[in-house]
């Protein structure tokens, strides 16, 4: 059986992820993205992640464009987590959503709205990718419903 998907970020990717979450604890939210914390499934500790939370439809769902990450292997224990910008701070609980067309509905318009910062990671699949395309990713890049406390 094959490894579920996941890439991990190279030094730079890190380095600026590291930055956009700085920017986002003091308040500067580049773009809508937040900083997430969710309790690790190991180490118990609070693990802090930049994200671009997306609003589908008048939901909100997290998507992970690098596969199965760590984030996403805590939130499936966790459940929820918290979302900060500055002094904002918001608990939610997260659902995992199934592979179907209703999540790659959601991946693009995520990729519609986020491409320009995350297509490298979907392995050539774009916005504007076929329906059947964007489906067949859907293993890939695991999708949270959440619902913000607040």
């Amino acid at each position: 059986m094959s490894q579920p998907y996941y890439l991990q970020a190279s030094a730079l990717n890190s380095r600026m992820n590291g930055i956009v979450g700085w920017l986002a604890r003091r308040g500067l939210s580049l773009f809508g993205s937040a900083e997430m914390s969710v309790r690790g499934r190991k180490s118990g500790q609070m693990q802090r992640v930049p994200v671009n939370p997306h609003t589908h439809e008048g939901t909100r769902y997290l998507v992970s464009a690098r596969g199965h990450s760590h984030w996403v292997r805590n939130m499936r224990a966790a459940g929820g987590g918290e979302l900060r910008v500055g002094r904002k701070v918001h608990g939610f609980t997260a659902v995992e959503i199934a592979d179907d067309e209703q999540k790659a509905r959601i991946i693009r318009t995520y990729l519609e709205r986020w491409g320009w910062e995350v297509n490298e990671y979907f392995k050539g699949i774009t916005a504007k990718s076929s329906d059947a395309e964007l489906l067949a990713a859907c293993p890939d890049h695991p999708v949270f419903r959440i619902a913000v406390e607040g």
